[in-house]
């Protein structure tokens, strides 16, 4: 049974691009930068895959036909990383040429532990080619981010620090807010201090208030890095931020394979889950 998306649209923006674009530019007209995100993951069909690869080009199309300030997010197993590797990298370039064409820039998105190894190898080969059009999601709730932020730090990489959106076992990944919170500032520390814009993901106040206090004792501009936060989530604190001079973006997913994606955001918080019931007695 296919869920209707009226359940989705607090957190999707619509199922077409055609749909989005509108709430891109109502954000855009706030000084509010975008990422749109084409959702869908675990593909393993090629001819899945090759649409995959041509509706991401499309995008980067679109975006810039339509004067939009967004940039992309892509996941591998859309571009066939459950395939073959060999298969997903000659798709991933292919892309990079078209953004590197318009002057656009694709950020690699970070799955499942299962992919975090395959991921920052193929993004460290495609950043070699491509460095100015290609950055990385790092999720500081994993044990191994330690080591991962210091070599793509040293190597100048452009990485979103992120907590971490998928359920890790104890052997992979932390599972206390307060540790998470702690690794989250550690790393931000590393960023924010060695890599020349840095994007700083996440909703939590604590973490918020940290980050302005730690640019502000350290000298760095608010111009330095990037806040970002989801579409749908926190509206108010980003045009507020946006206001007091801070660089900000709004990921904005959207595509008619929403669920995994609505699944993850319904699961974070019981106020979500509480709003999407409350629009089934909406009319």
């Amino acid at each position: 049974m296919k869920l209707p998306f009226v359940l989705a649209k607090r957190f999707v923006a619509g199922e077409s691009f055609d749909q989005a674009a509108p709430k891109v530019e109502e954000l855009n007209e706030k000084n509010i930068r975008v990422t749109l995100d084409l959702l869908g993951e675990n593909v393993r069909d090629r001819g899945m895959a090759d649409d995959s690869v041509a509706n991401y080009i499309e995008l980067i199309e679109n975006i810039s036909s339509a004067g939009l300030d967004s940039t992309i997010s892509i996941k591998l197993t859309m571009l066939g990383l459950d395939i073959d590797e060999k298969y997903c990298r000659n798709n991933l370039f292919d892309l990079l040429e078209t953004a590197r064409d318009h002057n656009q820039f694709v950020r690699i998105d970070m799955e499942g532990s299962d992919y975090t190894e395959q991921t920052i190898n193929l993004f460290r080969e495609a950043f070699q080619e491509y460095e100015q059009h290609v950055g990385i999601v790092i999720q500081a709730y994993l044990h191994r981010t330690e080591q991962d932020i210091a070599e793509l730090a040293e190597l100048g990489a452009d990485v979103r620090l992120c907590k971490g959106a998928y359920n890790e076992p104890k052997e992979i990944a932390l599972q206390e807010m307060n540790d998470i919170r702690k690794a989250f500032k550690e790393y931000a520390t590393v960023l924010l201090k060695e890599t020349t814009y840095p994007r700083i993901a996440t909703h939590d106040d604590e973490l918020i208030n940290w980050t302005k206090t730690f640019v502000r004792e350290q000298n760095l501009s608010s111009s330095d890095f990037e806040f970002q936060m989801l579409y749908g989530l926190r509206e108010q604190t980003i045009e507020e931020m946006t206001e007091q001079g801070y660089n900000t973006r709004v990921y904005v997913p959207f595509g008619t394979m929403w669920f995994p994606y609505f699944k993850r955001r319904l699961m974070e918080r019981k106020e979500n889950i509480w709003f999407i019931l409350s629009t089934l007695f909406k009319k």
